[in-house]
């Protein structure tokens, strides 16, 4: 607490400074100004700087506008807290944007900027990889061929301390902004702003978030609905967590082995007969024995029937690559950090956490944990230098402040999690929202299988499964980075808008 005084003591004492040398000194330029602010690495609570660029997406030009900015958080009293960043894309040629839809992205962590969707999945700029999404040198971005600008404006959102956002406010309390529900309350106020600032009110709204930031969406659609009376048109769930619907224990156990599936058949360890089949044709057959066999198995535990017990196993190495008496020592239950280790042991390699067609190399080849994730370090490699060239650089967003692909937003408040019934609620109240899940098979944090489980249990009425949506894909976390999958997902996405804009005076009902 001293130190954080000193430094307010000083800058106040600077500011005077510079007020008293402003009187003896000719009037400071715009560009000057800008440097100086940048030099005492202070956040401008509101600014923006834009750019005019276009694109080509399937085969036609799209002109647009770029906005890299900052846009204040008040808090009760209309006092300034905290600002944060933004970069929100327009297409420019078209003449009435009230119909226009608007997408709101999120990334997750939480405590992760929104750099990975931004640069990498659906702007109209994307990372230097190559086709599996791969780093590759020179750093940088390059047009998108496959954005959803064509459809829809987006702006990438950085909650508090991620990018360039910033708590502005020294005594403004921490537990306002790091937690599920306060994140869910101060963001939503954030996004009305937003949309009153941009004339966006009439335009249909999405919520896009992946991994942590599908919780961060979930909730947004309430409390949007509630606390800023603004109707959704639709949510995309990426990679998504659980959501606050439980499945613990044997459940939680069970829907691991499909992905473990995935990946074994990716890194071609599995039987003969069952890596000459497509993946697509492989997996329906594990998720029923996983639902139907090894549920109720595990339900048994220690008294399950010996000669069950062996047969359940053996099925479990089949599929997953593993050994029956390694399947047989973890009680048939082998987590996933144990799995990135052993699967590849005898080769000298470990899976990737996030995305498990990514290998890594360890000091030793035995225990049950993996030294690193070979995949985050790979993609390190790729956006760190990249979203500070285009921010920085590219769009003329000066600053000295760091950009935090990952900041500090611990502790973080998980009590009270239930966004997937948010979720569900906000889809009763509101007969327009859709909500899509997006998926790859190789994801070992917020597996595929686990994602396929929260959408069943959404609304166990299943009176609105015909407005819930899966696609999978044949990659990881972030399925967008291999190329093939970057267009497949983006066509989704496309679709998905299109398919969730009602025709014209079509109502709200039931």
């Amino acid at each position: 607490m001293k130190s954080k005084l000193a430094l307010l003591a000083l800058l106040a004492v600077s500011a005077v400074t510079h007020a008293q040398d402003a009187d003896k000194a000719p009037a400071l330029s715009k560009e000057r100004a800008a440097e100086l602010q940048a030099s005492e690495r202070l956040l401008k609570a509101d600014s923006q700087v834009s750019k005019t660029g276009q694109v080509t997406i399937k085969g036609k030009s799209v002109p647009y506008k770029v906005t890299a900015g900052t846009q204040p958080v008040w808090d009760k009293d209309g006092k300034v807290t905290a600002s944060l960043f933004y970069t929100y894309y327009q297409r420019t040629d078209v003449s009435d944007k009230s119909k226009r839809p608007l997408v709101l992205s999120f990334n997750g962590g939480p405590g992760s900027a929104s750099v990975w969707m931004h640069i990498a999945y659906t702007g109209p700029k994307v990372l230097n990889l190559d086709a599996e999404g791969y780093p590759v040198q020179p750093y940088g971005v390059k047009d998108n061929p496959h954005s959803i600008l064509d459809v829809a404006d987006i702006v990438y959102i950085d909650p508090v301390n991620t990018g360039f956002s910033r708590i502005l406010d020294g005594k403004a309390d921490r537990a306002r902004f790091f937690g599920v529900n306060a994140d869910i309350q101060y963001l939503a106020e954030w996004v009305s702003t937003f949309v009153s600032r941009e004339g966006r009110w009439t335009s249909p709204k999405y919520l896009i978030g992946e991994s942590y930031g599908t919780t961060r969406v979930a909730g947004l659609a309430l409390e949007l609905q509630n606390a800023q009376w603004m109707y959704l048109n639709g949510v995309v769930l990426v990679s998504p967590t659980e959501l606050g619907l439980k499945r613990d224990g044997v459940v939680d156990d069970a829907l691991k082995v499909p992905y473990y599936a995935a990946t074994a058949w990716y890194q071609k360890v599995l039987p003969a007969d069952l890596q000459a089949r497509d993946l697509k044709d492989l997996l329906p057959e594990v998720e029923a024995f996983t639902t139907d066999e090894l549920l109720p198995a595990l339900a048994k535990g220690g008294f399950l029937d010996p000669q069950k017990r062996a047969q359940i196993a053996a099925k479990i190495a089949r599929y997953s690559g593993l050994s029956q008496e390694y399947v047989l020592q973890n009680n048939l239950s082998v987590q996933p950090q144990q799995f990135w280790k052993e699967l590849l042991r005898k080769q000298g390699k470990t899976v990737g956490r996030l995305d498990s067609r990514y290998l890594g190399i360890d000091k030793t080849e035995s225990g049950d944990k993996v030294d690193y994730n070979a995949e985050l370090t790979s993609w390190l490699h790729s956006f760190t230098p990249a979203i500070n060239q285009y921010l920085r650089n590219d769009l003329g967003y000066k600053t000295d402040i760091k950009y935090n692909l990952f900041g500090d937003v611990h502790p973080w408040d998980f009590k009270n999690e239930n966004t997937g019934e948010n979720l569900r609620l906000a889809m009763a109240a509101n007969p327009y929202l859709k909500v899509m899940i997006q998926s790859g098979y190789y994801d070992g944090a917020c597996t595929y299988f686990d994602a396929k489980y929260t959408m069943w249990q959404l609304d166990p009425s299943g009176k609105m499964k015909d407005r819930l949506r899966f696609e999978g894909y044949r990659s990881g976390h972030m399925m967008y980075l291999r190329s093939e999958d970057l267009a497949t997902s983006n066509d989704d996405l496309r679709d998905f808008i299109r398919s969730s804009t009602p025709a014209p005076n079509a109502p709200a009902k039931y």
